[in-house]
């Protein structure tokens, strides 16, 4: 299991980052797309976040609203399991 997953925020170039990363690493592809519907607040078919693999370590990306203002920082993401679970 992979204990820190990288998170990449893009103003608009989510999927296009994406679909780039996946294009030009072996054994990489996208897990998981999923999209503003009708009621937003993104515009219907955006990205809202999405999932892929990069030689096999998840990358989770999001696309940013534009009333989120973001700060300087990386951000990963820890996965955590159910003490009952483990």
């Amino acid at each position: 299991m992979q204990k820190i997953t990288p998170f990449l925020w893009f103003d608009n170039q989510a999927e296009e980052a994406m679909n780039f990363y996946v294009s030009i690493f072996k054994n990489s592809k996208v897990v998981k797309v999923t999209r503003y519907g009708e009621a937003g607040p993104g515009a219907k078919g955006a990205v809202m976040s999405a999932t892929f693999q990069l030689e096999g370590a998840n990358i989770l990306c999001a696309q940013r609203r534009p009333a989120i203002q973001l700060y300087s920082g990386d951000i990963v993401v820890r996965e955590l399991r159910d003490s009952a679970r483990s």
